[in-house]
């Protein structure tokens, strides 16, 4: 009986091993490539866009927040008429009633959901969208963008259906 010990094994097994790696590492790569990867849509745009202009919108946050404050002022989203309703003023406490407010609410998971809503009715810098749809239970990120000339904010918050509770990130 021969011996396999007198170093002919080992080319073998390192042979062996980096096909096993480079096997692994397709497998990873066909795995991936079908997984449903949702994108970032915190700016309401795609993360490499965002990234792209990280600076820009930075700024013109810091424009905005400068001159003018807003605030979610009434969210039922979990009733069966939902409502959203957001306060633009002013530094001084003015309301700014000629502000442009787009919503657009999601889920994390998944983008079936998806809507924007626009036109709220305006009374008194508060601006209320009531055609909010809500149709599932659970976490909702909801982003508004808010445009008062060229300064512009994005608010974003999470709120769930099942809690009153409200955080802005």
């Amino acid at each position: 009986m021969k011996s396999l010990n007198n170093g002919k094994i080992w080319p073998y097994a390192i042979g062996g091993a980096i096909v096993m790696v480079f096997g692994f590492c397709v497998t990873t790569v066909v795995v991936t490539s079908k997984a449903d990867i949702q994108t970032s849509d915190a700016y309401m745009t795609n993360y490499q866009d965002a990234d792209k202009r990280a600076n820009e919108l930075i700024k013109q946050r810091l424009a905005f927040d400068k001159k003018y404050n807003v605030s979610l002022v009434q969210h039922s989203i979990g009733s069966t008429n939902p409502v959203l309703a957001y306060k633009v003023t002013t530094k001084d406490g003015v309301a700014v009633n000629d502000a442009n407010i787009v919503v657009a609410i999601s889920r994390p998971e998944t983008k079936e959901f998806d809507m924007k809503l626009t036109s709220p009715k305006v009374s008194n810098g508060i601006y209320t969208f009531e055609n909010a749809k809500f149709p599932k239970a659970g976490i909702w990120n909801i982003i508004a963008k808010v445009s008062v000339g060229n300064a512009t904010r994005f608010y974003n918050i999470k709120a769930d259906t099942r809690d009153t509770k409200i955080k802005e990130f």
